[in-house]
């Protein structure tokens, strides 16, 4: 990998962020009386679109927030500028991504499959509240306000159209509440909370979250790492792997992921448990095997389409080899409109021959004699990979992501020398259950933690 394109700077990167952030000041103080400021920022927005196919309803967008007069579909119009200039971002990042890997070109997205039409009220009612966060901003923020999302979430729920924006405004407005009232707060994740809202804001328009077609797939599929998200009620994994078709065609990168929720007692290795039983394709990664797929469903952006019955467990597959090997000739994944953000780059990478330097609390590992920053804090706690094991390794399978202006990696497994032995840990080593004290240990904690509120909530339904 050339990590000195990594390293380079990408021509109006810094420009485009700047008009992002201009924004996202904005939606602080609210759009309901801009000050000269916020209009600043409202028109630098209508500037960066005005040479697309954006600029007439951008600009009086603009126009209309700027006089304290906006509508919602004047801050849809907003939403959809932002969304344009940091999918323009996303696209600049990842050109530069397959410049320094020398990545194939991903394939065109297929159009999305039309599914039930959600009820046109409750989308409209998700919008009303948006724009009346957007109007009073972060500071403006009350609990009369954030709770104006409860009856809209709670109608949207049973309804699988509406699962990904109901979930979103639900912990949108978790969030939100937490730092009520906004007047008395100390600061505010303005970048963040931001995305949410324009996301939100954008999932709102029918069609918009439409399920993305699929196709079927037959051959072989070599994991890499896992990638685990735990937060204090809920857990999700994504295995990110190589997919070999069995007719011989090129290599791709494909991603299998699995989502459960779970009590704030579960933690560390115990969050296997929880996500274990809905994706055998765990316990494949950590015992080290291949998984053989028939007619399996695959999005074009190269998430499958998980069915338990199209998939068995392959030969064993050193997932180093296939970095080694396999990886280097495979194609990228694409990328939906909607999803063309920095922070969702994640692109699978192998390095090896490095050095690693730790500075405090920072690793970096200087490849061809550039650094490049490693991110030790996002190796998650239920696994046996640590940050030690990452400074003394050899090698390196990881995500390439960007954040806050640079290319850092995400380790995901390292190959290391124990006793002149080379040792592979994974972060998704306890994935398929484990024999390590600390793993069973937590497994343990788990299970009797599921029992007793298993136990308790049996005991609800029932009275």
């Amino acid at each position: 990998m050339r990590a000195d394109l990594l390293t380079d700077p990408v021509a109006g990167l810094d420009e485009a962020l700047a008009v992002v952030d201009g924004f996202d000041r904005a939606m602080v103080g609210g759009l309901l009386r801009p000050q000269p400021v916020q209009a600043a920022g409202l028109a630098g927005l209508a500037d960066a679109v005005s040479g697309t196919p954006l600029a007439s309803r951008v600009a009086e967008a603009a126009a209309k927030a700027t006089a304290g007069a906006a509508g919602e579909e004047h801050l849809l119009a907003l939403a959809a500028a932002r969304t344009a200039l940091l999918g323009s971002v996303h696209d600049a990042l990842m050109a530069r991504v397959g410049e320094a890997t020398g990545r194939t070109g991903a394939q065109p997205v297929l159009p999305a499959t039309p599914g039930t039409a959600p009820a046109p009220n409750l989308l409209a009612a998700a919008r009303a509240w948006l724009a009346d966060l957007a109007r009073a901003g972060w500071q403006g923020l009350d609990h009369e306000l954030v709770s104006g999302a409860a009856p809209v979430v709670s109608a949207m729920l049973p309804d699988l159209a509406l699962r990904r924006l109901s979930t979103l405004l639900d912990g949108f407005a978790a969030e939100l509440a937490a730092s009520c009232p906004g007047a008395t707060a100390d600061g505010f994740p303005v970048r963040r909370w931001a995305d949410l809202w324009t996301r939100a804001m954008l999932l709102t328009q029918p069609g918009a979250a439409d399920a993305p077609a699929t196709a079927v797939v037959t051959g072989r599929l070599l994991p890499l790492g896992v990638d685990l998200h735990e937060h204090a009620t809920a857990a999700h994994a994504e295995v990110h792997a190589l997919f070999e078709p069995a007719d011989g065609g090129t290599p791709r990168l494909v991603r299998a992921g699995v989502f459960a929720p779970k009590p704030d007692t579960v933690v560390g290795a115990g969050v296997w448990q929880l996500l274990r039983p809905h994706l055998s394709l765990l316990a494949a990664v950590s015992e080290g095997r291949s998984m053989d797929l028939t007619g399996m469903p695959v999005t074009a952006e190269g998430d499958l389409v998980w069915d338990e019955e199209r998939a068995r467990v392959g030969e064993p597959a050193d997932p180093f080899a296939t970095a080694r090997v396999v990886l280097p000739t495979a194609t990228a994944m694409a990328v939906v409109p909607l999803d063309r953000h920095p922070v969702r780059i994640a692109v699978p990478v192998f390095l090896e021959g490095y050095a690693a330097h730790a500075d405090d609390d920072a690793l970096t590992f200087t490849v061809a004699g550039h650094r490049l920053a490693v991110r030790t804090d996002r190796i998650p706690a239920a696994g046996p990979l640590t940050p030690e094991a990452v400074a003394a390794s050899r090698a390196c399978i990881g995500l390439l992501r960007w954040d806050a202006g640079e290319f850092f990696l995400q380790p995901l497994a390292v190959e290391t020398t124990v006793k002149k032995k080379v040792l592979a840990v994974h972060a998704g080593g306890w994935a398929g259950g484990t024999t390590d004290k600390l793993g069973a240990k937590a497994e343990k904690a788990a299970t009797e933690a599921v029992a007793v509120l298993r136990e308790r909530a049996g005991r609800l339904l029932r009275t």
